[in-house]
C-alpha cells in the first residue's frame, strides 16, 4: 500500500492510479477514500490520474492522538501533493472534505491547483452562531460527538439513512451502501472521528473561499438533511469568486452515491471545460 509521512511521522495512505492531469479526492466524516471509487474508476477509464487519501486517524492511515484538527489535515494533503508532485490538479473535496480542500488553499495556494469542486461540502460555517442564524444548533454537533463516543457502531447505521435519504418515502434503501458507510466508519479512530466533529462544524472556512483563485463547481441536492443547502452551497457560491453552483433536485448528502452518474458526467465536463 502507498503512504506518505508527514512532518509528525503519520501515515498517510493514498491510491494513485493512472496517468494524465490529476484529480485529487477528499473525503467525508466518518468515511475514507474508498467513498470516492465509483467517481475514480470512471475518471481513470477517462485518461486521467486519480489520487484519494485517507484522512489522518480515517481509514488505513495512522491513527494518531494529535493532530485531528483541520490546520494539520491541510498541511497532511500539502505533503501528499507535494511527495507527488502534483501540478495542474483538480481538487475535489466532500463534506468534510470540501473543508479540507479549502483550507488547504487558504494555507498553501493554489500553485498546483487548476479547479475546484465542493460537493455537499461544510463551507463556509455549519455551526449556528449570532452571525450564522441559519447554522446547526451545537447541541446536533454534541449528538454526533456522544454517539460516536459511545455507541458508533449502531450510530452509523442509522446516520446512513438521513445521510444518503434512506429515511424519505418511497426511497430505495441499498443495505449494501448502508453496510459500506459503516465499515468505513469503523475503519477510522473513535479518538480522531470524535475530535473531527469540531472540525466540519465549527471552523468558520470563509476566509479560505475568499482565497480560492481558480474556477470552482459546487454540487449540491436540495435535500440534503446533513450540510443544509441554503447555509452551505449557496453561501459558498456568493464567496468564492468564478464559482458555478449545480443543485440537484431531491438529491441527499450522499449524492457521490446515490447521484453517482450525474456526479462522474459533472466532473468530467467540468474537467473538460
Amino acid at each position: 500500500m502507498n503512504y506518505v509521512t508527514t512532518q509528525d511521522g503519520a501515515k498517510i495512505f493514498y491510491k494513485d492510479w493512472g496517468t494524465g492531469q490529476p484529480v485529487v479526492f477528499s473525503h467525508g466524516w466518518p468515511l475514507c477514500a474508498d467513498a470516492w471509487d465509483v467517481q475514480m474508476l470512471f475518471l481513470l477509464q477517462k485518461g486521467y490520474r486519480v489520487i484519494a487519501h485517507d484522512r489522518r486517524s480515517h481509514g488505513r492511515s495512522s491513527q494518531t492522538g494529535t493532530g485531528n484538527e483541520m490546520d494539520t489535515y491541510a498541511d497532511d494533503l500539502a505533503a501528499l501533493i507535494e511527495s507527488l508532485d502534483l501540478k495542474d490538479a483538480m481538487l475535489v473535496g466532500h463534506s468534510t472534505g470540501g473543508g479540507e480542500i479549502s483550507h488547504y488553499v487558504g494555507r498553501h495556494g493554489t500553485k498546483r491547483v487548476s479547479k475546484m469542486v465542493l460537493i455537499s461540502a461544510v463551507p463556509p460555517l455549519m455551526l449556528k452562531t449570532e452571525g450564522n442564524p441559519g447554522g446547526v444548533p451545537m447541541e446536533v454537533f454534541d449528538g454526533i460527538r456522544n454517539s460516536t463516543a459511545n455507541d458508533r457502531s449502531q450510530f452509523f447505521k442509522d446516520l446512513a439513512m438521513p445521510f444518503y435519504g434512506y429515511n424519505r418515502p418511497n426511497a430505495k434503501v441499498e443495505q449494501g451502501v448502508i453496510d459500506e458507510f459503516w465499515r468505513e466508519g469503523m475503519m477510522g479512530s473513535i479518538l480522531g472521528l470524535y475530535e473531527c466533529v469540531k472540525q466540519f462544524s465549527e471552523v468558520d472556512y470563509t476566509a479560505d473561499l475568499e482565497k480560492i483563485d481558480v474556477p470552482t463547481l459546487i454540487l449540491q441536492g436540495d435535500d440534503d438533511q446533513i450540510v443544509p443547502l441554503e447555509n452551505s452551497g449557496r453561501k459558498s457560491a456568493q464567496i468564492v469568486k468564478n464559482a458555478t453552483l449545480k443543485v440537484y433536485p431531491g438529491a441527499s448528502h450522499g449524492m457521490c452515491t446515490t447521484e453517482s452518474a450525474k456526479v462522474c458526467a459533472d466532473l468530467l465536463e467540468f474537467l473538460q471545460s
